[in-house]
């Protein structure tokens, strides 16, 4: 199959993905952050005994400080892998800039960085789903199977149009070759 890889003439806010695979990413990439922050807590208490503070953390730079650890964290994963999480790669979408190539590292960072404006959260809500942290970095999330289909469309309809074509033709010889018998 002819494989294509141009993005002109796609529509990719058709490609979006849905509501319900952004939040099922959502909690896949929460989950494997937490995983990373206990794994590295407990490296870092096993080398530095007694520096983790557990009782005495004031909730507001906790906070802010576990936002900027997500965001780095996050920025990284989809840094390395193009546009994809853990998450991403579980539900099938990606994400891409709005030309439809993988955005570039300053879009990432942004991206990952928006993420701690409050109430980003909730601007995730509606159809078709564009949170803050997309809209503000010119990216979207798309489900790659609605892309590969899309991008194959042309291809698909060609074919079809040359074998219609040909199923044409050969009628045609057949009724002409009938007529002079």
């Amino acid at each position: 199959m002819e494989q294509i890889n141009s993005y002109d003439g796609l529509d990719l806010a058709y490609c979006r993905a849905n509501s319900n695979k952004r939040f099922l990413n959502y909690l896949i990439d929460l989950l494997a952050f937490y995983v990373i922050v206990i794994f590295f807590g407990f490296l870092f208490e096993i080398v530095f005994p007694g520096t983790i503070p557990y009782n005495d953390i004031n909730p507001f730079w906790d906070r802010v400080l576990s936002l900027i650890f997500y965001a780095i964290v996050m920025f990284a994963t989809e840094a390395a892998f193009q546009g994809k999480s853990l998450g991403k790669l579980v539900t099938g979408t990606r994400a891409i800039n709005v030309n439809g190539e993988p955005p570039t590292l300053m879009q990432l960072l942004a991206r990952n960085f928006i993420r701690a404006v409050p109430f980003n959260a909730l601007s995730a809500f509606g159809n078709p789903c564009a949170p803050w942290h997309d809209r503000w970095s010119d990216t979207y999330v798309v489900d790659e199977k609605v892309l590969a289909l899309q991008q194959r469309k042309d291809v698909f309809f060609k074919a079809l149009r040359e074998e219609k074509s040909d199923v044409v033709t050969t009628s045609e010889e057949e009724n002409s070759k009938n007529q002079t018998q």
